[in-house]
Protein backbone atom coordinates (compact mmCIF):
# COMPACT_ATOMS: atom_id res chain seq x y z
CA UNK A 1 0.00 0.00 0.00
CA UNK A 2 3.05 2.23 -0.23
CA UNK A 3 4.94 4.19 2.10
CA UNK A 4 3.89 6.59 4.96
CA UNK A 5 0.38 7.13 6.17
CA UNK A 6 -1.55 4.84 4.44
CA UNK A 7 0.99 2.18 5.05
CA UNK A 8 -0.33 2.56 8.45
CA UNK A 9 -3.82 1.52 6.91
CA UNK A 10 -2.95 -2.44 6.62
CA UNK A 11 -3.13 -2.37 10.08
CA UNK A 12 -7.08 -2.39 10.39
CA UNK A 13 -8.77 -4.67 10.49
CA UNK A 14 -11.07 -5.06 7.22
CA UNK A 15 -13.43 -7.54 8.51
CA UNK A 16 -14.46 -4.78 11.21
CA UNK A 17 -15.44 -2.33 8.13
CA UNK A 18 -18.55 -1.38 7.08
CA UNK A 19 -18.66 0.38 3.88
CA UNK A 20 -22.39 2.87 3.52
CA UNK A 21 -22.70 4.50 0.05
CA UNK A 22 -25.05 7.98 0.09
CA UNK A 23 -25.70 10.17 -2.83
CA UNK A 24 -25.92 13.51 -0.52
CA UNK A 25 -28.05 15.90 -2.51
CA UNK A 26 -27.41 18.80 -0.55
CA UNK A 27 -24.73 20.86 -2.33
CA UNK A 28 -23.99 22.60 1.30
CA UNK A 29 -23.94 19.70 3.93
CA UNK A 30 -21.65 18.97 6.98
CA UNK A 31 -19.20 15.95 5.70
CA UNK A 32 -16.51 15.55 3.29
CA UNK A 33 -16.93 13.21 0.53
CA UNK A 34 -15.18 10.27 2.55
CA UNK A 35 -16.40 10.09 5.95
CA UNK A 36 -14.54 7.32 8.41
CA UNK A 37 -17.21 6.65 11.79
CA UNK A 38 -15.88 4.65 14.55
CA UNK A 39 -18.13 2.12 16.25
CA UNK A 40 -17.37 2.18 19.81
CA UNK A 41 -17.48 -1.32 21.99
CA UNK A 42 -18.63 0.52 24.72
CA UNK A 43 -20.00 3.82 26.28
CA UNK A 44 -17.40 5.95 27.27
CA UNK A 45 -16.69 7.54 29.85
CA UNK A 46 -17.48 11.34 30.88
CA UNK A 47 -13.75 11.74 31.30
CA UNK A 48 -12.59 10.67 28.16
CA UNK A 49 -14.37 13.15 26.23
CA UNK A 50 -11.90 15.71 24.32
CA UNK A 51 -12.94 19.03 24.44
CA UNK A 52 -13.23 21.57 21.76
CA UNK A 53 -10.33 23.08 20.85
CA UNK A 54 -7.88 20.95 22.95
CA UNK A 55 -5.14 18.37 22.36
CA UNK A 56 -6.25 15.11 21.65
CA UNK A 57 -6.26 12.67 24.27
CA UNK A 58 -3.40 10.25 24.54
CA UNK A 59 -3.83 7.34 22.47
CA UNK A 60 -4.09 4.83 25.17
CA UNK A 61 -7.36 6.41 26.53
CA UNK A 62 -9.34 6.53 23.75
CA UNK A 63 -12.49 4.11 24.13
CA UNK A 64 -11.89 1.07 22.61
CA UNK A 65 -13.49 0.44 19.04
CA UNK A 66 -15.42 -2.77 17.49
CA UNK A 67 -15.41 -1.72 13.61
CA UNK A 68 -15.30 1.03 11.55
CA UNK A 69 -17.83 2.68 9.05
CA UNK A 70 -17.11 4.10 6.02
CA UNK A 71 -19.25 6.48 4.41
CA UNK A 72 -19.02 7.44 0.64
CA UNK A 73 -20.76 10.26 -1.15
CA UNK A 74 -21.31 8.73 -4.73
CA UNK A 75 -22.12 12.34 -5.71
CA UNK A 76 -19.29 14.16 -4.98
CA UNK A 77 -16.59 11.20 -5.41
CA UNK A 78 -17.19 10.16 -9.00
CA UNK A 79 -14.62 12.90 -10.61
CA UNK A 80 -11.82 12.13 -8.01
CA UNK A 81 -9.33 9.32 -7.20
CA UNK A 82 -11.90 6.93 -4.70
CA UNK A 83 -9.29 4.87 -3.74
CA UNK A 84 -7.03 7.05 -2.92
CA UNK A 85 -9.62 9.47 -0.42
CA UNK A 86 -10.28 6.02 1.17
CA UNK A 87 -6.85 4.91 1.56
CA UNK A 88 -6.06 8.35 3.11
CA UNK A 89 -9.13 8.48 5.78
CA UNK A 90 -8.68 4.76 7.09
CA UNK A 91 -4.79 6.09 7.22
CA UNK A 92 -5.73 8.86 9.74
CA UNK A 93 -8.34 6.72 12.23
CA UNK A 94 -5.12 4.25 11.69
CA UNK A 95 -2.68 7.08 13.00
CA UNK A 96 -2.07 6.92 16.59
CA UNK A 97 -1.99 10.97 16.91
CA UNK A 98 -4.55 11.35 14.24
CA UNK A 99 -7.90 11.67 16.60
CA UNK A 100 -8.70 15.68 15.29
CA UNK A 101 -5.26 15.90 13.50
CA UNK A 102 -5.64 18.50 10.30
CA UNK A 103 -9.26 19.67 12.69
CA UNK A 104 -9.91 22.74 14.61
CA UNK A 105 -12.29 21.77 16.90
CA UNK A 106 -15.23 23.56 18.56
CA UNK A 107 -17.50 21.20 20.96
CA UNK A 108 -16.89 18.02 22.69
CA UNK A 109 -18.91 14.64 21.54
CA UNK A 110 -22.28 15.08 22.42
CA UNK A 111 -25.52 13.73 21.10
CA UNK A 112 -26.36 15.89 17.65
CA UNK A 113 -29.12 17.90 19.47
CA UNK A 114 -26.82 19.19 21.71
CA UNK A 115 -24.04 19.96 18.81
CA UNK A 116 -23.36 23.61 18.40
CA UNK A 117 -24.65 23.20 14.66
CA UNK A 118 -28.50 24.10 16.65
CA UNK A 119 -27.09 27.15 17.99
CA UNK A 120 -25.66 28.46 15.09
CA UNK A 121 -29.47 27.92 13.56
CA UNK A 122 -30.77 30.05 16.09
CA UNK A 123 -28.52 32.71 15.55
CA UNK A 124 -29.91 32.55 11.47
CA UNK A 125 -33.34 32.80 12.88
CA UNK A 126 -32.41 35.52 15.61
CA UNK A 127 -30.19 37.67 13.34
CA UNK A 128 -32.17 36.67 9.88
CA UNK A 129 -32.34 40.41 8.74
CA UNK A 130 -28.37 40.55 9.00
CA UNK A 131 -28.26 37.57 6.89
CA UNK A 132 -30.65 38.39 4.01
CA UNK A 133 -28.92 41.93 4.33
CA UNK A 134 -25.31 40.49 3.26
CA UNK A 135 -26.77 37.76 0.62
CA UNK A 136 -29.35 40.49 -1.24
CA UNK A 137 -32.37 37.81 -0.81
CA UNK A 138 -34.92 36.28 1.77
CA UNK A 139 -34.67 33.36 2.94
CA UNK A 140 -37.73 31.76 1.06
CA UNK A 141 -35.71 32.54 -2.06
CA UNK A 142 -33.19 29.48 -0.67
CA UNK A 143 -35.30 27.24 -1.07
CA UNK A 144 -35.81 24.47 -4.38
CA UNK A 145 -37.36 26.91 -6.74
CA UNK A 146 -37.60 29.61 -4.23
CA UNK A 147 -41.07 29.30 -2.58
CA UNK A 148 -42.02 26.64 -0.14
CA UNK A 149 -44.58 23.58 -1.54
CA UNK A 150 -47.38 24.56 0.77
CA UNK A 151 -48.72 27.51 -0.64
CA UNK A 152 -52.13 25.78 -2.37
CA UNK A 153 -55.24 27.74 -2.76
CA UNK A 154 -57.21 24.29 -2.92
CA UNK A 155 -55.48 22.57 0.13
CA UNK A 156 -56.77 25.61 2.30
CA UNK A 157 -60.40 25.68 0.58
CA UNK A 158 -60.92 21.43 1.12
CA UNK A 159 -59.84 22.49 5.34
CA UNK A 160 -61.95 25.37 5.25
CA UNK A 161 -65.03 23.76 3.55
CA UNK A 162 -64.77 20.64 6.10
CA UNK A 163 -64.25 22.94 8.83
CA UNK A 164 -67.11 25.03 8.30
CA UNK A 165 -68.98 21.92 8.42
CA UNK A 166 -67.90 20.93 11.61
CA UNK A 167 -68.61 24.45 12.50
CA UNK A 168 -72.69 23.88 11.18
CA UNK A 169 -73.01 20.60 13.19
CA UNK A 170 -71.57 22.13 16.77
CA UNK A 171 -73.54 24.96 16.35
CA UNK A 172 -77.02 22.71 15.51
CA UNK A 173 -76.02 21.25 19.08
CA UNK A 174 -75.25 24.57 20.37
CA UNK A 175 -71.54 23.08 21.51
CA UNK A 176 -69.94 25.88 18.95
CA UNK A 177 -67.59 28.11 21.18
CA UNK A 178 -68.22 32.22 20.80
CA UNK A 179 -64.21 32.30 19.77
CA UNK A 180 -63.00 30.35 16.98
CA UNK A 181 -59.20 29.68 17.45
CA UNK A 182 -56.97 28.85 14.54
CA UNK A 183 -52.64 28.88 14.98
CA UNK A 184 -50.44 28.98 12.37
CA UNK A 185 -46.80 27.56 13.18
CA UNK A 186 -43.78 28.46 11.45
CA UNK A 187 -45.45 31.49 9.45
CA UNK A 188 -42.57 32.14 6.84
CA UNK A 189 -43.48 35.50 4.99
CA UNK A 190 -47.58 34.83 5.63
CA UNK A 191 -48.28 34.11 2.35
CA UNK A 192 -49.78 30.77 3.53
CA UNK A 193 -51.42 32.38 6.54
CA UNK A 194 -52.67 35.29 3.99
CA UNK A 195 -54.07 32.54 1.45
CA UNK A 196 -56.06 31.09 4.19
CA UNK A 197 -57.98 33.37 5.52
CA UNK A 198 -58.31 35.40 2.10
CA UNK A 199 -60.01 31.80 1.24
CA UNK A 200 -61.81 32.07 4.63
CA UNK A 201 -63.06 35.09 3.86
CA UNK A 202 -64.36 34.10 0.46
CA UNK A 203 -66.35 30.93 1.63
CA UNK A 204 -67.49 31.98 4.73
CA UNK A 205 -69.08 35.17 2.87
CA UNK A 206 -70.78 32.50 0.49
CA UNK A 207 -72.13 30.20 3.72
CA UNK A 208 -74.11 32.76 5.38
CA UNK A 209 -72.83 32.32 8.85
CA UNK A 210 -70.74 35.02 9.52
CA UNK A 211 -67.77 32.71 11.23
CA UNK A 212 -65.22 35.48 10.28
CA UNK A 213 -66.43 37.80 12.77
CA UNK A 214 -65.25 35.26 15.52
CA UNK A 215 -62.59 33.96 14.20
CA UNK A 216 -59.20 34.87 15.74
CA UNK A 217 -56.24 33.51 13.80
CA UNK A 218 -52.72 33.27 15.43
CA UNK A 219 -49.78 33.02 13.73
CA UNK A 220 -46.36 31.79 16.22
CA UNK A 221 -43.08 31.61 15.09
CA UNK A 222 -39.14 32.09 16.32
CA UNK A 223 -38.08 35.06 14.42
CA UNK A 224 -39.53 38.19 15.70
CA UNK A 225 -37.90 39.24 11.96
CA UNK A 226 -40.09 37.13 10.08
CA UNK A 227 -43.35 37.79 11.95
CA UNK A 228 -43.03 41.36 11.57
CA UNK A 229 -43.09 40.37 7.42
CA UNK A 230 -45.75 37.91 7.82
CA UNK A 231 -48.07 40.63 10.07
CA UNK A 232 -47.49 43.27 7.07
CA UNK A 233 -48.59 40.33 4.56
CA UNK A 234 -52.17 40.06 6.61
CA UNK A 235 -52.63 43.44 7.78
CA UNK A 236 -55.76 43.73 5.21
CA UNK A 237 -57.40 41.47 8.48
CA UNK A 238 -56.93 43.59 11.00
CA UNK A 239 -57.33 42.21 14.54
CA UNK A 240 -58.30 38.87 13.26
CA UNK A 241 -54.57 38.11 13.35
CA UNK A 242 -52.25 37.94 16.48
CA UNK A 243 -48.43 37.28 16.55
CA UNK A 244 -46.80 35.27 18.62
CA UNK A 245 -42.99 34.93 19.23
CA UNK A 246 -42.46 31.15 20.40
CA UNK A 247 -40.34 28.05 20.84
CA UNK A 248 -41.83 25.23 18.58
CA UNK A 249 -40.75 22.38 20.68
CA UNK A 250 -42.39 23.86 23.31
CA UNK A 251 -45.81 25.30 22.47
CA UNK A 252 -47.82 24.89 25.00
CA UNK A 253 -45.23 27.24 27.21
CA UNK A 254 -47.14 30.61 24.82
CA UNK A 255 -49.76 28.64 23.91
CA UNK A 256 -51.64 27.17 26.87
CA UNK A 257 -54.19 28.98 27.15
CA UNK A 258 -55.37 27.61 23.76
CA UNK A 259 -55.65 24.00 25.44
CA UNK A 260 -58.88 22.41 24.16
CA UNK A 261 -59.49 25.28 22.10
CA UNK A 262 -57.42 25.17 18.58
CA UNK A 263 -59.93 23.93 15.61
CA UNK A 264 -57.14 23.99 13.61
CA UNK A 265 -53.27 23.72 14.08
CA UNK A 266 -51.50 24.32 11.10
CA UNK A 267 -47.61 23.88 10.95
CA UNK A 268 -45.20 24.08 7.78
CA UNK A 269 -41.87 23.64 6.92
CA UNK A 270 -41.30 23.58 11.15
CA UNK A 271 -40.27 19.52 12.32
CA UNK A 272 -37.29 20.17 9.76
CA UNK A 273 -35.32 22.66 11.29
CA UNK A 274 -35.46 21.33 14.55
CA UNK A 275 -32.81 19.51 16.83
CA UNK A 276 -32.64 15.54 16.26
CA UNK A 277 -30.50 12.83 17.52
CA UNK A 278 -29.81 9.83 15.25
CA UNK A 279 -29.83 6.19 16.79
CA UNK A 280 -29.06 3.20 14.76
CA UNK A 281 -28.76 -0.41 14.92
CA UNK A 282 -25.52 -2.74 13.79
CA UNK A 283 -25.72 -5.73 13.86
CA UNK A 284 -28.80 -6.03 16.08
CA UNK A 285 -27.14 -3.77 18.80
CA UNK A 286 -28.66 -0.14 19.20
CA UNK A 287 -26.17 3.13 18.90
CA UNK A 288 -26.78 6.70 19.75
CA UNK A 289 -24.58 8.47 16.95
CA UNK A 290 -22.74 11.42 18.71
CA UNK A 291 -21.64 14.43 16.59
CA UNK A 292 -18.66 17.52 17.00
CA UNK A 293 -18.57 20.67 15.28
CA UNK A 294 -15.51 21.07 13.26
CA UNK A 295 -13.28 23.36 11.15
CA UNK A 296 -10.61 22.09 8.52
CA UNK A 297 -6.95 23.64 9.57
CA UNK A 298 -7.14 25.30 5.98
CA UNK A 299 -10.69 26.70 5.91
CA UNK A 300 -9.70 27.60 9.72
CA UNK A 301 -6.27 29.60 8.74
CA UNK A 302 -8.39 31.56 6.09
CA UNK A 303 -10.69 32.47 7.98
CA UNK A 304 -8.52 33.63 10.65
CA UNK A 305 -6.37 35.53 8.26
CA UNK A 306 -9.54 37.67 7.00
CA UNK A 307 -10.08 38.81 10.48
CA UNK A 308 -6.74 38.88 12.04
CA UNK A 309 -6.56 36.11 14.53
CA UNK A 310 -5.24 32.58 15.14
CA UNK A 311 -6.68 29.15 14.70
CA UNK A 312 -6.49 28.43 17.45
CA UNK A 313 -8.63 31.19 18.82
CA UNK A 314 -11.57 30.68 16.43
CA UNK A 315 -13.55 28.12 18.91
CA UNK A 316 -13.83 31.24 21.37
CA UNK A 317 -13.93 33.51 18.98
CA UNK A 318 -17.29 31.50 17.25
CA UNK A 319 -18.60 30.45 20.38
CA UNK A 320 -18.79 34.44 21.57
CA UNK A 321 -20.65 35.05 18.06
CA UNK A 322 -23.14 32.16 18.75
CA UNK A 323 -23.91 33.99 22.52
CA UNK A 324 -23.79 37.26 21.38
CA UNK A 325 -24.88 37.58 17.58
CA UNK A 326 -23.30 39.89 14.87
CA UNK A 327 -24.09 42.85 16.20
CA UNK A 328 -22.98 42.28 19.84
CA UNK A 329 -19.94 40.78 18.24
CA UNK A 330 -18.96 43.79 16.60
CA UNK A 331 -19.07 46.15 19.48
CA UNK A 332 -17.61 44.12 21.85
CA UNK A 333 -14.28 43.40 19.28
CA UNK A 334 -14.03 46.08 17.07
CA UNK A 335 -10.40 45.41 16.18
CA UNK A 336 -11.08 42.42 14.72
CA UNK A 337 -14.52 43.24 13.09
CA UNK A 338 -14.96 47.14 12.28
CA UNK A 339 -18.46 47.08 10.87
CA UNK A 340 -21.39 44.50 11.78
CA UNK A 341 -21.03 43.47 8.47
CA UNK A 342 -17.57 42.03 9.20
CA UNK A 343 -19.22 39.91 12.07
CA UNK A 344 -21.78 38.76 9.47
CA UNK A 345 -19.12 37.77 6.77
CA UNK A 346 -16.94 35.48 9.64
CA UNK A 347 -20.67 33.90 10.92
CA UNK A 348 -20.95 32.87 6.71
CA UNK A 349 -17.90 31.88 6.25
CA UNK A 350 -17.55 29.88 9.68
CA UNK A 351 -21.11 28.39 8.54
CA UNK A 352 -19.49 27.38 5.19
CA UNK A 353 -16.69 25.50 6.29
CA UNK A 354 -18.41 23.80 9.46
CA UNK A 355 -18.07 20.10 9.27
CA UNK A 356 -19.07 17.06 11.51
CA UNK A 357 -17.49 14.13 12.72
CA UNK A 358 -19.19 10.89 13.86
CA UNK A 359 -19.27 8.03 15.83
CA UNK A 360 -21.60 5.55 17.21
CA UNK A 361 -21.22 4.81 20.81
CA UNK A 362 -23.52 1.82 22.31
CA UNK A 363 -27.04 2.41 24.27
CA UNK A 364 -27.43 0.37 26.89
CA UNK A 365 -30.98 -0.68 25.69
CA UNK A 366 -33.41 2.07 23.78
CA UNK A 367 -35.34 2.55 27.07
CA UNK A 368 -32.33 4.13 28.93
CA UNK A 369 -32.66 7.07 26.26
CA UNK A 370 -34.91 9.49 26.26
CA UNK A 371 -36.48 10.95 23.24
CA UNK A 372 -38.21 14.12 24.85
CA UNK A 373 -38.51 14.90 28.70
CA UNK A 374 -42.02 13.12 28.36
CA UNK A 375 -41.37 10.36 25.97
CA UNK A 376 -38.64 7.36 26.34
CA UNK A 377 -36.33 5.70 23.95
CA UNK A 378 -38.92 2.67 24.05
CA UNK A 379 -40.75 3.80 21.34
CA UNK A 380 -37.89 3.44 18.96
CA UNK A 381 -37.99 -0.53 19.46
CA UNK A 382 -40.27 -1.07 16.85
CA UNK A 383 -38.53 0.79 14.61
CA UNK A 384 -35.39 -0.20 15.15
CA UNK A 385 -35.40 -3.73 15.18
CA UNK A 386 -38.02 -4.65 11.95
CA UNK A 387 -35.28 -3.03 9.32
CA UNK A 388 -32.33 -4.36 9.89
CA UNK A 389 -28.55 -2.59 9.71
CA UNK A 390 -30.39 1.01 9.84
CA UNK A 391 -29.37 4.28 10.82
CA UNK A 392 -32.50 6.93 11.84
CA UNK A 393 -33.39 10.54 12.72
CA UNK A 394 -35.24 10.10 16.48
CA UNK A 395 -36.58 13.92 15.22
CA UNK A 396 -36.37 14.61 19.10
CA UNK A 397 -37.56 18.56 18.46
CA UNK A 398 -40.29 17.33 16.28
CA UNK A 399 -41.92 14.88 18.36
CA UNK A 400 -41.81 17.33 21.32
CA UNK A 401 -43.51 20.02 19.22
CA UNK A 402 -45.86 17.57 17.87
CA UNK A 403 -47.09 15.76 21.38
CA UNK A 404 -47.21 19.41 22.60
CA UNK A 405 -49.31 20.59 20.56
CA UNK A 406 -51.89 17.81 20.48
CA UNK A 407 -53.17 18.68 23.60
CA UNK A 408 -53.91 22.28 21.70
CA UNK A 409 -56.39 20.84 19.31
CA UNK A 410 -60.43 20.99 20.29
CA UNK A 411 -62.04 17.96 20.76
CA UNK A 412 -62.93 18.11 16.91
CA UNK A 413 -59.90 20.09 15.96
CA UNK A 414 -57.55 19.29 13.53
CA UNK A 415 -53.39 19.08 13.17
CA UNK A 416 -52.37 20.15 9.68
CA UNK A 417 -48.65 19.64 9.02
CA UNK A 418 -46.73 20.03 5.64
CA UNK A 419 -42.88 18.93 5.76
CA UNK A 420 -40.01 16.79 4.58
CA UNK A 421 -42.01 13.49 5.93
CA UNK A 422 -40.56 9.47 5.65
CA UNK A 423 -43.43 7.21 5.70
CA UNK A 424 -41.51 4.30 7.23
CA UNK A 425 -38.14 3.64 8.58
CA UNK A 426 -37.33 2.20 4.84
CA UNK A 427 -37.10 4.99 3.53
CA UNK A 428 -33.71 5.89 5.61
CA UNK A 429 -32.02 2.53 3.35
CA UNK A 430 -32.78 4.30 0.23
CA UNK A 431 -31.58 7.69 0.97
CA UNK A 432 -29.66 10.43 2.49
CA UNK A 433 -32.36 12.67 4.47
CA UNK A 434 -29.93 15.01 6.06
CA UNK A 435 -28.32 17.30 7.81
CA UNK A 436 -28.40 19.51 5.17
CA UNK A 437 -27.34 23.36 5.07
CA UNK A 438 -30.00 25.55 3.58
CA UNK A 439 -29.17 28.98 3.58
CA UNK A 440 -27.87 29.38 7.07
CA UNK A 441 -29.82 26.66 8.73
CA UNK A 442 -30.28 23.11 9.16
CA UNK A 443 -32.51 21.18 7.07
CA UNK A 444 -33.51 17.33 8.35
CA UNK A 445 -36.70 14.71 6.95
CA UNK A 446 -38.79 13.97 9.67
CA UNK A 447 -39.41 10.48 11.56
CA UNK A 448 -42.68 10.40 10.20
CA UNK A 449 -43.61 6.89 11.68
CA UNK A 450 -42.12 7.85 14.78
CA UNK A 451 -44.55 10.90 15.17
CA UNK A 452 -47.51 8.52 14.25
CA UNK A 453 -46.48 5.99 16.76
CA UNK A 454 -46.92 9.38 19.56
CA UNK A 455 -50.02 10.26 18.38
CA UNK A 456 -51.61 7.16 18.22
CA UNK A 457 -50.68 6.43 21.77
CA UNK A 458 -52.51 9.52 22.57
CA UNK A 459 -55.68 8.92 21.22
CA UNK A 460 -54.94 10.39 17.27
CA UNK A 461 -55.47 9.38 14.32
CA UNK A 462 -52.16 10.16 11.98
CA UNK A 463 -52.55 9.75 8.20
CA UNK A 464 -49.42 10.98 6.32
CA UNK A 465 -49.91 11.62 2.03
CA UNK A 466 -47.82 13.05 -0.40
CA UNK A 467 -48.50 16.70 -1.92
CA UNK A 468 -50.91 17.35 -4.71
CA UNK A 469 -47.72 18.99 -6.78
CA UNK A 470 -46.07 16.25 -8.53
CA UNK A 471 -42.65 15.58 -7.52
CA UNK A 472 -42.97 17.69 -4.61
CA UNK A 473 -40.68 16.57 -1.81
CA UNK A 474 -43.09 17.66 0.85
CA UNK A 475 -45.57 15.61 2.50
CA UNK A 476 -48.88 15.89 4.81
CA UNK A 477 -49.64 15.06 7.95
CA UNK A 478 -53.04 15.11 9.78
CA UNK A 479 -54.01 14.09 13.11
CA UNK A 480 -57.34 14.36 14.70
CA UNK A 481 -59.08 12.60 17.81
CA UNK A 482 -59.79 9.04 16.82
CA UNK A 483 -63.09 8.52 16.14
Amino acid sequence: MGSGPAKRSATLDLASLRVVCDWIQYRHNFYEPVEVRPVLADRPHPAEQSKGGRSPRPAESRPARSGLEIGIDLRRCGDGDLAARVTRALAEQADPAGDGTGLVLLEPWQPASESCLWRFNTLYWQALSRWEEATGREYEQALPGGRSDTRDTGVAGDLIRELLRVWDELDARRALPEELYIAELGVGNGSQARTWLDTFAGLDAQHGRDYYRRLHYLMGDYSAHVLDRARKTVAHHGNKVSTLVLDATRPQQTLGFLRGKAFCVYISNVYDNLPTDDVASIRGRPYLVEVRACLRRADAARIARRHHTRPGELPALIHRLLRLGPDLLAEAAPDRFPAIGDAVAFWQATWSALRLQERYVPLDGVDAYQVTPAITGEILRPLLEGCGDVRMHVSNGALASFAGTLPLLHPFGRLQCHDLFLTGPGGYLTGFHGPGKYDGSVVNWVNGPLLALAGNRRGFDVQIAPSRRPGANVKTLTAQVRD
